[in-house]
């Protein structure tokens, strides 16, 4: 990727933090939703039926605003990297949830700030973190241990060959968290950081549509159960509301905020899907989640705390 100079991006403001943290409300719902669908559509299928919806409403809203999608402006290649590793993305997180734990598999994927500021630090001017900020980003992630410590805890593999499964379902959590990263990376350090949310999401979800729709074949993931208006409600809610508004705002946030100083916010997304799972589904709630939140919050603060003046 190149390194060429880029607009200079600044740090995150009382409305982008709002933003970011509705966002992560969001995103953390959607794990309530993908459950809901799970009983009647297989994930990898669910995924890609997702990002085909969504496409249609971007290309939609693309032309109701009168934003070119198909115009040549040199960022077919970056385009399509991001979209694969945005499939990629959700192929390592659902096939990695068959072999091992949600909760395991929340600590390693959201390792993907950490992933995210190592990236833009080598490939993106002005994107540079100080001591303090990488300091944030540990005391974060360590927060983030601390809510999903039980996945450590509890029972291990009862053989040889499970224990395996678990730790292969481990390395598809971090490759999810990588390939997350990079796609920010690819946004950011390429063409596609001069040109629109729109266009950006839309090739995001054109070729992940196609990818998954693809590998749901031979994974034997094409089929649909009882469909009942909580399916259609949940699958609705991550195609709109994730998958092409709050992806809109992410991307349209991007244009203008810096990328490492926003990525450190996911680490609220599994904290809000522990909050909803306790009041929609009724899971167990302790008060190693509230100390995990207190760490978290900590962490952000410490991630975007303003550089200090110097005098002169």
């Amino acid at each position: 990727m190149s390194t060429h100079a880029v607009a200079v991006r600044r740090a995150p403001d009382t409305f982008a933090i709002l933003l970011m943290v509705a966002l992560c409300a969001i995103w953390g719902m959607q794990q309530v939703a993908i459950k809901n669908a799970n009983a009647a559509l297989a994930p990898v299928f669910q995924a890609g039926l997702r990002s085909a919806i969504a496409a249609v409403l971007v290309c939609g809203w693309a032309r109701l605003r009168g934003t070119p999608l198909f115009r040549d402006d040199g960022t077919l290649g970056a385009g399509l990297l991001a979209g694969v590793l945005f499939a990629c993305e959700f192929v390592c997180i659902f096939l990695g949830l068959t072999l091992t734990s949600a909760s395991r598999m929340a600590v390693f994927l959201y390792t993907a700030p950490c992933f995210t500021a190592l990236g833009l630090h080598w490939f993106v001017a002005g994107e540079h973190m100080r001591r303090i900020q990488w300091i944030g980003v540990i005391t974060a992630f360590a927060g983030m241990a601390l809510a999903f410590a039980d996945g450590f805890t509890r029972a291990g593999a009862t053989s040889h060959a499970s224990m395996l499964a678990g730790v292969a379902g481990d390395a598809l959590g971090v490759a999810g968290g990588i390939a997350w990263a990079a796609t920010t990376v690819v946004v950011r350090a390429t063409k596609l950081a001069h040109t629109s949310a729109s266009k950006t999401l839309f090739y995001q979800l054109t070729v992940s549509a196609v990818v998954l729709l693809a590998l749901s074949v031979p994974l034997g993931q094409v089929h649909v159960a009882t469909v009942t208006p909580l399916v259609v409600a949940s699958l609705a809610y991550q195609a709109v509301v994730v998958a092409f508004v709050s992806y809109l705002i992410w991307f349209w946030l991007l244009t203008r905020y810096m990328a490492s100083r926003l990525s450190v916010f996911s680490f609220l997304t599994p904290l809000f899907g522990v909050t909803f799972g306790v009041l929609l589904l009724g899971e167990s709630f302790s008060l190693r989640f509230l100390m995990a939140a207190v760490l978290v919050l900590a962490g952000i603060a410490l991630v975007n705390a303003p550089a200090r003046q110097r005098v002169a």
